[in-house]
């Protein structure tokens, strides 16, 4: 299948190896640009670090007074990239904001300090719910996730020549992304006409709430299970 990844790097090459490992012809075009915000982790104690994001952890990776401490993770992918950091011990959570917030509820008790590395843009989960459960939340806004002004011309070419079978999403915000990119671009039409396979219900949203169908939606939010699902030729069972 002719495979168009959105999301940012650098996951974007790493999923584009993948798809070529399995047969498919990846098109590498990230929608969001991520770049660190240069912001210092805050003076204080804290219980533990929670990473919600791969793209968090090179912002405390040389904080010394953090090594050391139990560190979250809210799946495999970020878990790896923290041990590369040299932090922890780590905790893998299962891959979304409830599952990671229901193993910080199991692992610490209420009261303790939890210093969260996010972006500028976040979802109130994992902290609405720890939070009311009487964890104290600290954020230190460690990345912005900025849209492309434009769709990328590959993806546009591509678009227009009829030459893409399908699009993969691994966050609500980079599907939203995509969608607004091609409908400000002229290709919504055919941007609809994709096969759309989305890593969560959360990632689907914004397509499904366009109105667009949505092939596949991953049971759990692993990578493998959504790239599993890719079919070699058409005529496989949809969602």
């Amino acid at each position: 299948m002719r495979v168009w990844v959105a999301r940012p790097e650098p996951g974007a090459t790493r999923t584009g190896a993948a798809l070529a490992a399995r047969g498919h012809a990846p098109l590498v075009a990230s929608v969001l640009a991520i770049g660190p915000t240069g912001a210092e982790p805050p003076a204080g104690s804290f219980d533990a670090l929670l990473f919600t994001s791969a793209h968090a952890v090179p912002a405390l990776r040389d904080t010394q007074s953090l090594r050391g401490l139990p560190v979250f993770a809210v799946g495999p992918r970020t878990a790896e990239r923290v041990r590369a950091a040299g932090l922890g011990p780590v905790r893998e959570g299962p891959g979304d904001a409830a599952g990671l917030a229901a193993l910080v509820a199991e692992v610490l008790p209420a009261g303790a300090c939890l210093l969260h590395a996010t972006g500028t843009a976040r979802k109130p989960e994992p902290e609405a719910t720890l939070t009311a459960a009487g964890f104290t939340i600290v954020i230190v806004e460690a990345y912005t996730a900025d849209l492309v002004p434009t769709l990328p011309a590959a993806v546009g070419d591509a678009l227009a020549a009829g030459a893409l079978d399908a699009a993969l999403h691994y966050s609500r915000r980079s599907a939203a992304a995509a969608l607004a990119l091609a409908d400000g671009s002229g290709h919504g039409g055919a941007f609809r006409r994709l096969r759309h396979y989305c890593l969560s219900v959360d990632v689907a949203f914004p397509l499904e709430a366009a109105g667009i169908a949505v092939h596949f939606v991953a049971a759990r939010p692993r990578e493998t299970d959504l790239l599993d699902a890719l079919a070699p030729r058409f005529g496989d069972g949809a969602r």
